[in-house]
């Protein structure tokens, strides 16, 4: 009886935080609700360089990560640079389409909210502006050689707006 109850004790212990980081979620996405929809991705079959959709967080607050229109899951994806913009193909989420002319920013870091890195430039990350917000978007290549040119890439594409 009394290993039952422990079993039960922990399982209520469980799912109590599991019901607790629901609402929190949830809460998030109430508070986020005036963020709009974002724009359409253009029609591609374009395919660019592979690694993992990490999330938006709101610029410069790496752990305020946003809850709407899909922008807080993480992905397997692939980034594909284009003169239109950005567009991350991402397996089992919407893909997220950030148009050229909203780029503001691109670097490279160690961690964005859900995903810290050993190496200090294992995510590159864009800033860019939607609704009157500036957001930062979090990926990580899946080889660590892709890191530069893609940086490069971003760079020389917001450079030239």
């Amino acid at each position: 009886m009394r290993a039952f109850l422990g079993v039960l004790g922990t399982l209520l212990v469980l799912a109590a935080g599991y019901f607790g980081m629901y609402r929190g979620w949830r809460n998030r996405q109430s508070r986020q609700a005036d963020l709009a929809p974002l724009p359409t991705a253009p029609e591609t079959t374009m395919r660019g360089v592979e690694g993992v959709y990490v999330a938006t967080t709101s610029a410069g607050d790496w752990m305020d990560r946003i809850a709407v229109h899909e922008l807080g899951v993480r992905a397997a994806a692939d980034l594909a640079v284009s003169e239109a913009g950005l567009i991350f193909h991402r397996q089992g989420a919407a893909d997220v389409f950030i148009p050229a002319d909203h780029l503001t920013g691109v670097r490279t870091d160690r961690g964005i909210a859900g995903k810290v890195t050993a190496e200090k430039s294992g995510l590159v990350v864009v800033t860019w502006t939607h609704d009157g917000r500036e957001l930062d978007t979090g990926f990580r290549p899946r080889r660590k050689a892709d890191t530069a040119a893609l940086t490069a890439s971003i760079s020389t594409l917001i450079g030239a707006l």
